[in-house]
């Protein structure tokens, strides 16, 4: 198993274009065909958003986000060209929170940007990216908006607790794994957590080994007040991972998304690239 189809998400945020370049990369990496769909936030002129005067910024700087959705498909077109990455450029008037989980179900990777508060560009919905990974029933690689990402996968850091969201990502990650140089297995233990009953990460890592990967294991123990998605983000800091994996954690509720605690530290505060899988 390898990607054979990634799909990044575009937009006309800063951004943007880091994101792009290592969607090529990963492209590349894999042999993979890549399309950037481009979808943005579109105001509704029946809603709230409208009526409260929240879609005004969007309204006022149509001009420069025609500008830079010009600009970025350009780029798309030759930077692919310079890599000889096949692909496509799809752009959607639909909200980016319609069209991306439909037009990325048949992908084998979706790759999209963390929320930025700073940037008004990057806002394409309400809980844009929690809706992506819970609704596209594929594997999302979120890029952090802080620093610069050249490149992923080196060593590969799984928070494991034996969940079913975990085991998915933990296959969904494989082709990532296959070509690190580390992978390291992290379990963390506190007071309230039921460990009797969670599969061993040896027993994750043995059939991770099987396909030709070196595995390592770490079992942490915090207090019972410790955050888990703190907890992850700091022993990837610790080990030097540059990819971190994990099950993504959530549910809607009478029309309420409903994050688990962990997936929603990991998602609000990552440093690093995460791979999600519901």
């Amino acid at each position: 198993m390898s990607y054979r189809t990634l799909v990044v998400h575009l937009d006309t945020s800063l951004r943007a274009h880091p994101r792009l370049e290592l969607a090529i990369t990963l492209a590349r990496q894999f042999g993979a065909h890549l399309t950037g769909v481009f979808a943005l936030y579109t105001p509704n002129p029946r809603s709230l958003d409208v009526m409260s005067g929240a879609s005004g910024y969007f309204e006022a700087h149509q001009q420069l986000r025609a500008e830079r959705r010009g600009a970025l498909e350009r780029l798309f077109h030759a930077e692919l060209k310079r890599a000889q990455v096949p692909g496509e450029w799809l752009a959607t008037d639909q909200s980016a929170a319609l069209a991306m989980p439909q037009l990325a179900r048949c992908a084998d990777l979706i790759i999209a940007g963390q929320d930025d508060p700073q940037d008004p560009e990057a806002y394409v919905g309400d809980n844009f990216t929690a809706n992506l990974v819970l609704s596209a029933g594929r594997p999302v690689l979120l890029v952090p908006y802080a620093g610069s990402v050249a490149a992923t996968g080196t060593h590969v850091m799984v928070g494991w607790d034996g969940s079913r969201e975990a085991a998915r990502a933990v296959h969904d990650a494989l082709p990532f794994m296959r070509s690190a140089t580390r992978v390291t297995v992290v379990t963390v233990h506190g007071a309230h957590r039921d460990a009797a009953a969670r599969i061993p990460a040896a027993d994750m890592a043995m059939a991770i080994a099987r396909h030709g990967v070196h595995v390592e294991t770490r079992d942490v123990t915090v207090d019972s007040e410790a955050s888990i998605g703190d907890t992850l983000l700091s022993e990837a800091a610790g080990l030097g991972a540059d990819l971190l994996v994990m099950g993504g954690y959530g549910r809607t509720r009478w029309q309420e998304l409903v994050l688990g605690g962990a997936t929603r530290t990991v998602m609000q505060s990552m440093t690093l690239p995460v791979l999600l899988s519901h």
